[in-house]
Order: structure tokens, then sequence, then C-alpha cells
């Protein structure tokens, strides 16, 4: 038996490529999808069957894009009318080699959910290991709010029931995979963990612990951020994805061909750190750091004007480009060539935007009451603490919310360390707002330096 965890940095998407007997199973592939090719023929393997979970909301499902090259069969679950690939229901099977795959229809996070409980027949046919989806994570749940509010509870307790009666009954040896880890967006607080089994869940999972009720009643009052993008994913996962048949390569483009962009429309993503664009940035662009690229991309760019991306040194940008594709943005202008630096020694115009220490920030507070705002999310806010009088808005909900933020009055503004504070800026200077100034360091530094804190 060959097994294969390929993990998706950023989103937190993992996927798997099982085989044997010449044959392989991939389950919830990404779509940049050759590294699923290349194992499979460094071990003699032909790919014949693809597994999907769930429909996706949070990447472009790479089915479609590996099935296009070598040919095998797509299944996912049927309850949802997907305009490609089989379906699978309960107690279906499917064997490769020695391996045996059993449908569990595990709602709850979707009502089209699966998980694949994996048999290997040459050893026992005790099983072996489940791949649970967004159903069940290390230490967490899924959340269960994709369909509205009055939903709510139903789809809580049916992934409740989903895991205690189906997956957590298969015995306590069972390896759960599931297809996230920590930081996706698709669960709350998922552990660290590589692997995790059915019987560790039992007494470590802080829902299962707590019980049926409890949970129900925590996931009904929950209202998870929901970025814009998942529309986007939810629309492709099940309608079909536009095929690249190949990664696009990233093109070079010159200052005069950005200032062409520039005046028919286009979206200028720096990803330079916060000090970097607040000594100087091309006017009208967003600024997102490179590894903020998976979590905040899709709260801030559209798919229908080319995007230029903005960087220092153009270093490993095809990882940059890997967040687009992942993320089904595909109208990639390409990336300045000579990055920043070229656009200032071309005389181009550039804005600024001012920064400040913690320090500075407590002595301004002293002497002055400019509007505060906090970008962190909820959960953040709300454990740490924060700065005695500022307002909160998370970054991801900014653009939507801008009559809340005054025109009259300096804002300054300040999140984790000063990453997202930088973000928050550069949308609102996209919305004629003038006087801002991004904390550096963020809360991160003002706890440390021993500032108060209000919970």
């Amino acid at each position: 038996m060959l097994f294969e965890r390929i993990v998706s940095e950023g989103i937190s998407h993992i996927s798997y490529l099982i085989g044997s007997g010449g044959q392989a199973v991939v389950i919830d592939p990404r779509r940049d999808c050759e590294y699923y090719l290349e194992i499979a023929r460094k071990n003699d393997l032909v790919i014949t069957h693809i597994f999907e979970t769930h429909r996706n909301e949070d990447y472009v499902i790479g089915s479609q894009e590996l099935a296009d090259i070598c040919g095998a069969d797509i299944y996912h679950g049927e309850k949802m009318a997907f305009s490609y690939g089989k379906t699978v229901k309960e107690g279906d099977t499917f064997s490769i080699g020695s391996l045996v795959f059993t449908i569990l229809e595990t709602p709850g996070h979707t009502e089209e959910s699966i998980s694949l409980v994996l048999y290997d027949n040459e050893i026992s046919p005790q099983p072996y290991m489940v791949f649970s989806g967004d159903t069940l994570f290390s230490g967490d749940i899924a959340r269960t709010d994709f369909y509205g509010h009055v939903r709510k509870g139903e789809m809580a307790e049916k992934i409740f029931n989903s895991i205690v009666k189906k997956i957590l009954s298969l015995g306590d040896g069972v390896i759960i995979c599931p297809a996230h880890g920590a930081g996706s967006v698709c669960g709350g607080e998922i552990t660290d963990h590589p692997f995790t089994t059915t019987g560790y869940e039992k007494v470590t999972n802080r829902w299962l612990v707590a019980g049926q009720d409890a949970f129900v009643r925590s996931r009904v009052k929950e209202s998870p951020y929901v970025p814009p993008y998942f529309k986007k994913m939810e629309q492709y996962n099940k309608d079909r994805a536009p095929l690249l048949h190949r990664i696009p390569d990233l093109n070079p483009i010159s200052v005069n061909d950005v200032n062409k962009f520039r005046a028919s429309g286009c979206q200028i993503l720096d990803i330079r750190s916060p000090t970097s664009f607040g000594a100087g940035y091309i006017p009208g662009s967003i600024s997102c750091w490179r590894e903020g690229l998976p979590a905040f991309m899709g709260w801030v760019l559209n798919y229908e004007l080319p995007i230029v991306i903005v960087d220092d040194f153009n270093l490993s940008l095809d990882t940059v480009l890997r967040h687009f594709i992942r993320l089904g943005y595909d109208n990639i202008a390409g990336y300045l060539a000579g990055g920043f630096t070229q656009w200032t020694k071309a005389a181009q115009e550039i804005s600024t935007l001012p920064t400040c220490s913690v320090q500075q920030l407590n002595e301004r507070l002293r002497i002055e009451s400019p509007f505060l705002l906090d970008v962190r999310d909820i959960k953040n806010r709300d454990s740490v603490g924060y700065i005695r009088n500022s307002h909160h808005r998370y970054v991801g909900e900014l653009s939507s919310h801008l009559d809340e933020i005054p025109r009259d009055k300096p804002i300054v503004i300040y999140c984790d360390a000063g990453y997202k504070g930088s973000l928050a800026a550069s949308i609102l200077a996209l919305h004629d707002f003038r006087n801002m100034t991004n904390v550096l360091g963020g809360m991160t530094a003002w706890k440390r330096a021993g500032f108060s804190i209000k919970k």
C-alpha cells in the first residue's frame, strides 16, 4: 500500500493518494494537480478513481483537471446535482489491489458530504483509515453554517450524528484523515496534528466531550466569517471550473504596461511587507503580504479585472501563482518586472502610508483622540483584549462597512502585528480615505510593551 498526504499550504488543504495493485485513488485533489501524476508515475501506478468528499467552498477542486489528464472517474455524494462525475451512496465499495474503500454518507458540513473507510484485506478485515473530508478534523468539527441561520441547528445535529454514529463507531484505533489542517477557514480551532484517531478524538475533541446538546447550542449562536469568494468556489465546484491543462506562465510586465492596465482598469496587488508598502506604493494598490494571500485575496479581489502583482525582488513567484490558481484567480496579468524599485526608477507617482510604533501610539493617545480601528477577527479581539476606545471591524468586511469609518478624523489602524492593518489602510485608501496610520507590531507589540488592555 502506498499512502501520500499532500498539504497545500496557506489554505491548509490536505489531499491524499493511495495506491495498491498498480492502481491509485486520489481524494480531494487540488487544482495544480501535477504532483499526483508525478507520484503515480514514480510508483508505476495508474490513477483510476478520484473522490470528492464534498463540494468545497474554500478552493477550486482539482478533480476535473486531474481526470482530464489521466482519465480517472470522479465520484461524489448523491445529495447534490453536480454537472460532472458519478454519484455514490452509503455502502458503495471500490477496490484497488488489496484495498477496499467503503462510502459513508456523513452530512452536516454539506448535505452531500461523504467519508471513505479504507480496509486493507491483505492485513485485516478491520477498518484501517477513514477519510473524513470536512466532517471531523483533529480537535474540531467542521463549520455547519452554509445553509443559513434557519438550518444551523439542523446541520449541527446532522454532523454530530455523522461523526458519532458512523465515524466513531468504526472503532477506537481507526486513523482519521481529514481534508483540512490547522488554519483552515472550514474549521474553528483545528489542532495542529498531522494525524489523529477515532479513539483520540473521543476523549480529546472538546465538542465530542461536551456532547451534542452543547455543540448544537454553540453552533446556532456562531456566525463565522464568509469570504465573498466562497460563492465562486461553490459555483466552480458544482458546475465545473475552467480547465487549465497546465499551470500558466506568470509574465513580467513593464512600467508602461502597468500604466496601461491602470488606465483600462485593473487590480494592483502589492505583496511586500507593511513597512515596504508604507514607505511607498503604486497609487490604488492593495497591500497583502505574500503569506496572507490565501486567507485574504478572496476578500479583496474580484474575478473580472486583471491582477498585477508588485513585489520587491520577485522571488518564489511560482508559489504565489499557485495561491491564485487554487482559488480560481485566472485573471493574472503578470508581475512588475524589476519590482517596485523599477517603478521608482521610472520616476512614477507613488503614495505613502504613515506608520508608527506602539510607543508612538501610546503617546499620541495621551494628547489626542484619533479614530482607533481594530481590524482583527472578533475571536482574537475577545480572547486577547483590545486597546481602550477602539472600534472593531474585521478587515475582510471593511469594504462593505465604510459608513462606519469617519472621514473627518485621523484614523489609526491596528491588528495582530501590522499586516492586516496595512491591508485595511490600502482598502480605505482605495475609497478615498486619506489620513491613516498603521501601527507596526499591532496588538502583539502593544501587549509586550505592557500597555493597558481592555477585555
